[in-house]
């Protein structure tokens, strides 16, 4: 999903699909060409390290922490919650292409 192209909500439902809640914490992040992905922070990466680690990164929301429904198909098929973190995608996106530092954007929406 790029936020440059003409994305949908079904689009990053997708991308919410794909991850399992069970298996460890997500972070959803933007790179530089305005591509969101939705990775698992890996248990010995803290989420300050996984930004370091990450390069072309632009912008990320808050850690999905394991075990609380913010990732999953359950997550996914919420048409409200995926409506409110493609709003503020869209919204966040034009800050974080003209941000110097990676954009954090404090909140699960």
């Amino acid at each position: 999903m790029n936020l440059n192209n003409q994305t949908t909500p079904e689009d990053l439902a997708k991308l919410f699909a794909a991850c399992k809640d069970t298996h460890g914490s997500h972070i959803l992040w933007i790179n530089e060409a305005g591509d969101v992905r939705i990775d698992a922070l890996a248990p010995e990466l803290d989420e300050q390290e996984f930004e370091k680690r990450t390069p072309g990164m632009r912008a990320r929301l808050r850690t999905y922490h394991r075990g609380k429904g913010y990732v999953g198909k359950k997550a996914a098929a919420d048409r409200d919650f995926i409506g409110r973190v493609f709003h503020t995608l869209k919204q966040e996106w034009n800050a974080a292409q003209q941000a110097s530092e990676v954009r954090y954007i404090d909140r699960y929406c």
